[in-house]
């Protein structure tokens, strides 16, 4: 269905044929899963991973998982952002008409795109971590927050000591998404019809001019479908970070494997959390799409 067409689906025969064969499949796997796998399936351990009873004052706090699951909504958040600004920068560096930055833009994508993003996490993170975080002095001042900011402080940023290994996994997830944010914005702009940037030019706008006001607002619009489709992305290639000892979801489902051996309970509703976070934006972006479309 293109964007701005209002029919509404419509189910055939071939489609609920294929969507029968589909729920036989599930059901046959779901069959083997039981009878095959010598595993004893405890599912009411999972509630008491997302909030357990606080032993000194009885009230009920978030554990485990819904920690993780909140540090992995910010982690999601600040990179996102920051993917944004660092992917304007370079695409438009790409686009640039001087050399030097046009080199730096295609040094910059080509560096990140061609190395394994593990390789590019464990450079980076541990290159953040242990020069530039002390440096900075971001732990100290976190550390020696007064009491009464320190509620809201852990609100945005979670735990103050931690907020080293957070924040480097914030710009280390914003480098390495920004590569691809650029290519987007490159894309966008570059698909703008070569009128445009004559009739910009024939106003006697500057090149900043024409960028801010006549070229990005058309790009913006058009880069928008992919743009959702990188964020999304984003959302799930969050859980690389857990490598580096970052507690989002990941590493806390992977510490609960271990202290539970409740492998494929704990895995199952992990997989469901990044589901019931990506599809709802998935539908989010899709009605903005077609939003944009019909204007």
């Amino acid at each position: 269905m293109w964007p701005g067409d209002d029919r509404k689906l419509r189910f055939g025969w071939l489609d609920l044929l294929v969507l029968a064969g589909l729920l036989a499949l599930f059901g046959w796997l779901a069959w083997r899963a039981n009878t095959g796998l010598v595993y004893n399936w405890n599912w009411a351990i999972v509630p008491s991973l997302f909030f357990r009873t606080d032993a000194e004052t009885g009230a009920i706090i978030p554990h485990l998982l819904s920690q993780g699951l909140m540090v992995t909504l910010r982690l999601t958040f600040y990179a996102s952002i920051a993917a944004a600004l660092v992917g304007l920068v370079i695409g438009l560096c790409r686009i640039a008409p001087g050399l030097l930055l046009r080199l730096i833009g295609r040094t910059y994508v080509e560096l990140i795109r061609n190395v394994p993003p593990l390789v590019f996490i464990f450079v980076f993170y541990f290159f953040l971590s242990s020069q530039l975080m002390p440096l900075l002095g971001i732990g100290d001042y976190a550390r020696n927050l007064p009491v009464d900011q320190r509620y809201w402080f852990e609100l945005l940023f979670g735990d103050r000591r931690l907020i080293e290994a957070f924040l480097s996994g914030v710009i280390v997830l914003a480098m390495f998404e920004g590569a691809y944010v650029a290519e987007i914005i490159r894309g966008g702009i570059q698909a703008i019809p070569k009128g445009q940037w004559e009739a910009a030019s024939s106003l006697g706008l500057s090149r900043l001019d024409r960028m801010r006001y006549v070229l990005l607002p058309q790009a913006i619009k058009n880069t928008a479908p992919p743009m959702a489709n990188q964020f999304i992305s984003l959302v799930k290639d969050s859980s690389i970070v857990s490598l580096i000892a970052i507690q989002e979801l990941t590493f806390m489902a992977s510490q609960t494997v271990v202290t539970t051996q409740r492998t494929f309970e704990i895995w199952l509703t992990i997989g469901a959390l990044y589901f019931a976070i990506c599809w709802p934006l998935s539908l989010l972006f899709r009605r903005l799409e077609r939003r944009t479309g019909q204007r």
